[in-house]
This record gives structure tokens, sequence and C-alpha cells, in this order.
């Protein structure tokens, strides 16, 4: 059974506040509160992939539930996998507008290249405390949207490149569509998180 992706909008103020060695407890209350804090209902889940976790004091968080995954981590691994391959066949501008956009998503989404994941553990957190996937700061997303709406129009221009060096692999996308897909809810998630000036973060 392979590691499922959490990815949390986050109002990066509120979590700010909260002792450090408590954050990522509180984003896994919100997602996954016991039964003692919530009835039986489950977040309402919007048509655009959001919803707001049901448990206590959530009003400072959404879970996105990315339709093309069925919440799996592997096929983040395998689209970042998939633009390594394909990223020095296409042209320079296009090159930096991807890399600028899948950095930190689901391009080198390792724990120990998470560029803000201080923010969530610290530095003295045991080996049992949950690693973190992905940490994006609010900061960091207007230039993520600068660079998806620039790409965005041009994501055909990746076919031929994904076609030469990823088609057919194991541990890359099964289809063009289904990589391009997977980009578009990307391009969703930041644009959303960017627009409400919050940050994401990815939990296992």
């Amino acid at each position: 059974m392979g590691m499922d992706l959490t990815v949390f909008m986050v109002d990066w103020g509120w979590l700010g506040a909260v002792p450090v060695e408590s954050r990522i407890g509180l984003l896994e209350d919100a997602a996954w509160p016991s039964e003692a804090d919530v009835p039986s209902e489950i977040g309402h889940r919007r048509d655009d992939g959001w919803r707001r976790p049901p448990g206590p004091g959530a009003e400072w968080c959404a879970v996105y539930g990315f339709s093309t995954t069925t919440g799996a981590y592997a096929p983040h691994v395998r689209a970042g996998a998939a633009w390594a391959d394909t990223r020095l066949l296409v042209d320079a501008s296009v090159r930096e507008s991807m890399d600028t956009f899948l950095d930190g998503l689901v391009r080198e989404a390792d724990p120990a290249s998470t560029g803000d994941r201080g923010f969530l553990s610290p530095a003295t957190a045991d080996c049992l405390h949950r690693h973190v996937l992905l940490a994006c700061p609010p900061e960091a997303l207007p230039g993520k949207v600068r660079a998806w709406e620039w790409m965005e129009p041009r994501l055909e221009e990746l076919r031929a490149p994904f076609a030469a060096e990823c088609e057919g692999w194991a541990g890359r996308p099964d289809t063009f569509e289904d990589f391009v897909a997977l980009l578009r809810e990307w391009g969703d998630v930041t644009t959303t998180a960017a627009r409400r000036g919050w940050g994401l973060v990815g939990l296992p």
C-alpha cells in the first residue's frame, strides 16, 4: 500500500502563532478528527475539490482532494519524474516556467529539500513525527501562479518530449493526458491559495 498525500491550504499567520512542535498535529486533527470531536459527518467538499475539515477551529485551513489521483502520492512523484525527463527537450522559457511552478510541489518534493519545512517541524523532531511532503509559504505562490498562467496555454509543447522520454515507462504517468490533468489541478490549487494569501502544506 503506497503513501497518500493530503494537501492543505493554510492561514500561515494563524498557524505561525502556534508553537512549531504543535503545527503538524493541528493539521492532522483538523483533517482527521477523532469521533469524539466530530459526529458522523465529514467536511463538505465543494465542486472545486476543496473542503473545510469538520474538526473544531478549522476555519484556518482547507483540504484539497485530487480527483485525478484518489489521494495517492505516487502520481505526484511520477509527474515530477516525467518533468525531470522532459525538461531538457523544451524551450528554455518553458523550462524556466515549469521549474518555477513545479519546484517544491511535485518536483524535488523530498522532505530534505522542502524549502520551508522548518515552519512545520522543529529540527529536533523525533523520528516518530510525521514528515512534511511539501511546505509552500504564501510569498512563494504568486510566482508559481504567474508561471502557471504563462505555461498553461503552452502545455501542448510538452506532448512530443513526453512521448519521447516517458510514454510507456514504469514510474511515469500513464499518458500525457494524465500528466496534464494533474498539472491543471496543481494550477487550481496554487491559484486558489495565492488568491486567499495562504500557504500550502502536504502531509502523508
